[in-house]
């Protein structure tokens, strides 16, 4: 693997991006990734092809609990197929299949049906470390914003507030990454915070045996939380789910095709907004193994076609009533009903989010397609940055790329996924070391016009030359 990597990072081997600081000397990244999960490293790593090496990675999280896998993620196994590939970038002695069948053997990968969510992050730690991704954990980004033309990230570390400069910025920063879990507002000013929990939260389910719980939502972290709370002794689970029905066709199943993965970006709006609605409108089932291990517990109770309309304390208890006016009473409420994107949630784009574009900015669809959510994404250009709403207000925001869930209307990729990384990486890839290349261009042709490097030896001909006749 390691002779792999050599051979692949030889040609072109020269840096191509000339060392750059501030006026008083400060170093200057040329490109800051924020998240080091799967999405980050793989970033990382396709910088480092392209001779981009003077770049860091922030996350928030110590080292090994990047991402969901070992941290809120109850789940059993990744959900995505055991094949696939991504953070890899097409090299076999990378790939999650080589690293799997070289720590358990060929005959336990074909025994297994899908990855382990554990064994999928001790694959993402052994990459990190052999393909040397510069990672800054425990460094949560607060504020990104425009300094000396470049871009200034405020950050607050183990030693307390600190400040790195860089010409780039990548937000590998997951799901939520360009909004938040939602949370009912009747929840947060009517319950006290220590009687709810997000389910993306990471706390130990242990803690709330023999307790009557509430969930709110049903898509697959729900399903999760809510077994794991039932095998670590829930005296009983309820969930609410808005839809009648549990969801059980994934058109993103339908969508692992070649073409569609690598064409989406390049079709036009109406196209994209039309695809769009079919996906949204199938929405994402629970795991087969969220729903057996629920329906294992005669304690669990599933409550369709009804979300929360108010939470209240009565009597020390959590009261619920929910849209079909139903009425019960609980120990604690854990909330999963998905998340928003809007970039005002964000502190980090705090200095541009009101100048994000966003796709009902854009473009306006047909009546019959009408989609307000669809509309609440970013609308970015094809290398995954940011557009403004309003050209030239907000320098600075041309240089933030968005890998994370928001770039799914745009893009049909982003770094929450491991299954859109084959795809999606390189066109980003592209538009940032182009727009590297642009700022270095001048440089070199400079340098290329007063090239005077001996390349070939001429002495040794050099006494038969030849003289006219005398």
């Amino acid at each position: 693997m390691r002779r792999d990597l050599e051979i692949i990072l030889a040609y072109p081997g020269d840096d191509w991006l000339s060392p750059r600081g501030l006026p008083d000397g400060t170093h200057l990244y040329d490109v800051a990734i924020i998240g080091a999960g799967q999405g980050g490293l793989a970033t990382a790593f396709a910088l480092r092809r392209e001779r981009v090496t003077n770049i860091v990675v922030l996350d928030q999280m110590p080292r090994g609990q990047e991402g969901p896998w070992v941290t809120y993620s109850k789940m059993w196994t990744l959900r995505s197929p055991k094949h696939v590939t991504g953070p890899d970038l097409g090299i076999p002695s990378l790939a999650p299949r080589t690293w799997f069948e070289a720590m358990f053997g060929e005959e336990q990968w074909e025994a297994m049906g899908k990855w382990p969510r554990t064994t999928w992050q001790a694959y993402l730690d052994w990459y990190r470390d052999v393909v040397d991704i510069p990672v800054r954990n425990e460094t949560r980004v607060d504020d990104i914003g425009p300094q000396h033309g470049v871009l200034r990230l405020v950050m607050t570390t183990p030693n307390g507030t600190e400040s790195l400069f860089c010409r780039k910025v990548i937000l590998a920063t997951g799901i939520e990454g360009l909004g938040a879990w939602w949370l009912p507002p009747f929840v947060r000013e009517n319950i006290p915070a220590d009687r709810w929990t997000m389910c993306t939260d990471d706390v130990d389910s242990r803690d709330f045996a023999g307790r009557r719980i509430a969930v709110l939502g049903a898509g697959a972290t729900a399903w999760d939380r809510s077994a794991d709370l039932l095998e670590n002794g829930a005296d009983a689970v309820t969930m609410y789910m808005r839809r009648k029905q549990i969801l059980q066709i994934n058109g993103f199943r339908y969508l692992e095709k070649a073409g569609y993965l690598r064409h989406y970006a390049s079709m036009d709006d109406a196209s994209k907004w039309r695809w769009m609605t079919v996906v949204f409108r199938f929405g994402q089932p629970p795991t087969q193994d969220g729903v057996n291990r629920c329906g294992h517990f005669p304690n669990f109770m599933l409550h369709p076609g009804a979300s929360w309309a108010d939470a209240r304390m009565i009597d020390g208890a959590v009261e619920i009533t929910a849209t079909d006016n139903s009425v019960e009473r609980f120990d604690h409420l854990f909330i999963g009903s998905g998340f928003v994107i809007d970039p005002n949630l964000r502190p980090e784009l705090a200095r541009f989010a009101d100048n994000i574009a966003l796709w009902r900015d854009r473009y306006v669809p047909p009546p019959e397609r009408a989609d307000d959510t669809l509309g609440t994404y970013p609308y970015l250009n094809p290398d995954l940055s940011f557009v403004e709403r309003e050209k030239g207000r907000t320098p600075g925001l041309e240089s933030i790329y968005c890998f994370n869930y928001g770039a799914t209307v745009s893009n049909a990729h982003s770094g929450a996924s491991v299954t859109g990384m084959k795809y999606g990486i390189g066109p980003m890839i592209h538009g940032i070391t182009k727009a590297l290349w642009e700022e270095e261009e001048a440089a070199h042709f400079a340098a290329l016009d007063a090239w005077s490097e001996i390349d070939t030896d001429a002495s040794p001909v050099l006494q038969r030359l030849w003289k006219p006749p005398a």
